[in-house]
């Protein structure tokens, strides 16, 4: 990619920036998601910080000011009314002062915190709000830690697809039959309106989707008692290396700012987690797989939150076997990293979770494969996100066959993640030490 191009694109990927840019959050896209979203806004904060630090750390602050009493931060934000997505804060019914969804979304802000904080450039104007960000988070991973692995085994479970942020993924295909779909309330989508229904989630899938939020509802969001009353728990390998990554890197930054404790408790937390999730590998598939905690059984699904695995310093060994496993995914499709293996027949390469690429997710892998000397790989991966960009502009995700853009457009995750690739992306060291 030539120095103009490199130029070109970081200047389009700061312009729908701006675009998404709502004072003090920011919006994944314009029509198809109108409010605050979790993971996304921690992913697009790091973006942010290459533009202006401040407000990179704001987008985070606005999430942060909605975590609950309980420690769990909402994966949805409903700042102001907008008919054009549903479900809407009149369905969630959490009584929030500010209404929020009632569940969780993969915790990735201790990693973009550390993130960020390590390349400021006037790390003392920004402490003590760094400081009060990290013992928010912390609160966040003790929630994971103990009201999602109430038995203490390390590993955080979901009880909603919707929080691993892979909501249709073929992994949640066999748990998901146990739950119902007869006796929710009547509802009309508007994520078709925005989006070719082709590329969107079922409306079978909805139809459960639905059946635990209500079921959630009537328990009166009550963490306490929700992992143990849905019908779906699943560890899921992708979400427990990002809270294990963010965990880590929270433990180091938490250490600079003197947080000794935070530092300690978010270490043990990590340490313990990178002996657990050794318990999700599969030798046949060279990589981990989801354990679906109802049946204790691992889960026979291949898809790319097994690999996204390598984002946590997970041993050497392990991480060597997933290059090879990129390097077979990438044999079958031109362009890094399908969402699920296309040999498999239930991929589909435009249908959401169940085969495209996401850029969000090729920055983690490609992440944690240079961290532990898989450089190249990782440069792969970069330059198949790049190439993208420039075949599909800035969408929400791709055909990683074809490289057609799909979902939404004009994504703002997707323009952080490309300010990150051509600002090089990955941090040259990470331990827990």
């Amino acid at each position: 990619m030539t120095p103009e191009e490199r130029t070109r694109l970081a200047g389009l990927a700061s312009e729908i920036l701006r675009e998404n840019d709502r004072g003090t959050y920011t919006v994944p896209t314009k029509g198809l998601y109108p409010f605050q979203w979790n993971w996304d806004s921690c992913l697009t904060a790091i973006g942010f910080a290459a533009l202006d630090e401040d407000r990179a750390w704001l987008e985070m602050e606005t999430l942060f000011e909605h975590q609950w009493p309980d420690g769990m931060v909402p994966h949805i934000v409903f700042h102001q009314q907008d008919d054009g997505y549903f479900p809407g804060p009149e369905v969630w019914q959490t009584g929030r002062p500010v209404p929020t969804s009632g569940i969780t979304q993969p915790p990735v802000a201790g990693f973009a915190a550390r993130r960020i904080f390590d390349r400021s450039p006037d790390k003392t104007r920004f402490t003590e709000r760094v400081r009060g960000l990290v013992r928010k988070i912390d609160r966040w991973h003790d929630f994971l830690y103990s009201a999602r692995d109430p038995q203490g085994e390390g590993l955080a479970a979901i009880i909603h697809p919707w929080e691993a942020g892979r909501d249709n993924s073929i992994d949640w295909d066999d748990p998901f039959e146990r739950v119902p779909t007869e006796g929710i309330a009547p509802y009309q989508r508007r994520d078709v309106n925005h989006a070719d229904p082709a590329h969107r989630p079922t409306k079978e899938q909805y139809d459960r989707y639905l059946w635990l939020l209500e079921h959630f509802r009537r328990h009166g969001w009550n963490n306490a008692i929700l992992h143990d009353l849905s019908p779906f728990r699943v560890v899921d390998p992708g979400f427990n290396a990002i809270l294990i990554r963010s965990c880590a890197d929270l433990a180091e930054l938490a250490q600079a700012l003197g947080e000794l404790e935070i530092a300690r408790s978010n270490r043990q937390r990590a340490e313990k987690g990178l002996s657990a999730i050794e318990r999700l590998w599969s030798d046949s598939h060279g990589q981990y797989l989801c354990l679906d905690r109802v049946t204790s059984k691992p889960i026979d699904s291949a898809s790319v939150g097994g690999v996204l695995a390598v984002f946590a310093a997970v041993p050497e060994n392990r991480a060597q076997a997933i290059g090879n496993r990129i390097r077979a995914l990438g044999s079958r499709c031109r362009y890094l990293l399908p969402s699920h293996d296309p040999a498999d027949p239930r991929f589909d390469a435009k249908r959401y979770w169940r085969g495209p690429a996401w850029l969000i997710v090729n920055y983690m892998i490609a992440d944690g494969l240079a961290a532990v000397g898989g450089a190249e790989m990782a440069e792969s991966i970069r330059a198949s996100s790049l190439a993208l960009i420039k075949k599909g502009g800035f969408a929400e995700y791709y055909d990683p066959i074809t490289g057609e853009a799909c979902g939404g457009g004009r994504f703002t995750w997707t323009a952080a993640m490309v300010l990150e690739l051509l600002n090089g992306g990955e941090a040259p060291e990470r331990t827990l030490a």
